[in-house]
């Protein structure tokens, strides 16, 4: 842990794309801070390194090789998801809401029991750090409702092109995976090729999410910050999601 940098609430992150892994031992952990700096983070983000850690540990920041992305038109949509977007679109008492409580959409991802994980790495400073950079612009929600209740959702992280998957949550069967359907649409109706999904999972493997190369995603990163990608309207409803009908 010697090798890996502390950083203070003014360093700047060792890039990724030009130098290796400081710990050999410990692939993808690019530097260790004490605290996260709204500022700081998105430095991270526009360098493709992000945080993920627990409550007992220092905030650790990460860019993992290989990367797990997934592009958008690869979205896996099977035939029961299917049957469930349409009875969503077709229910007069379901919508879909952009940005409009992203507070309560990182606590429910926060406090969402999952298979296979004890307790949480969506600490109380990731959501006070999440939600800053949601008020300056570049932290999106996405939450599903139905007679007024949340039933699943995501948030994200949107710089330039290129769209960063944090979390998602469901509390109705395929509620999460309509949420990310949306997204999909989204990305493909405004020309983003890729959205980030940070680590290899099975589930992310069952959506269509796939493997590629740190240097590769890191190049794509790059080429997505140029000021004539950005992507400035982050207003869609639920009828974004007959793209997959």
């Amino acid at each position: 842990m010697s090798q890996i940098c502390w950083l203070g609430p003014q360093d700047s992150f060792p890039n990724p794309l030009l130098s290796s892994d400081p710990d050999q031992s410990v692939p993808g952990l690019i530097a260790v801070s004490e605290r996260i700096y709204p500022n700081q983070l998105l430095q991270a983000y526009q360098l493709g390194i992000f945080p993920w850690y627990s409550d007992e540990q220092p905030v650790l920041w990460w860019s993992p090789d290989p990367r797990m992305v997934l592009k958008p038109q690869d979205f896996r949509c099977s035939d029961s998801l299917q049957k469930s977007i349409r009875h969503f679109c077709q229910d007069t008492h379901a919508k879909v809401l952009v940005d409009v409580d992203f507070g309560a959409v990182i606590r429910a991802c926060a406090t969402s029991a999952r298979k296979e994980q004890d307790g949480t790495w969506i600490t109380h400073e990731i959501m006070d750090a999440y939600t800053a950079i949601h008020e300056q612009g570049y932290a999106h929600s996405i939450a599903l409702m139905e007679h007024d209740e949340m039933i699943g959702g995501l948030y994200c992280v949107a710089i330039g092109s290129m769209v960063y998957g944090e979390s998602m949550f469901s509390r109705k069967p395929n509620a999460s995976k309509i949420a990310l359907a949306a997204l999909s649409a989204w990305c493909i109706q405004n020309q983003i090729a890729m959205i980030d999904c940070q680590q290899e999972t099975k589930h992310l493997q069952s959506m269509g999410a796939k493997p590629i190369s740190r240097q590769d995603f890191l190049r794509q990163l790059q080429a997505s910050l140029n000021p004539s990608n950005i992507v400035k309207s982050w207003k869609f409803d639920k009828q974004i999601l007959t793209h997959w009908l």
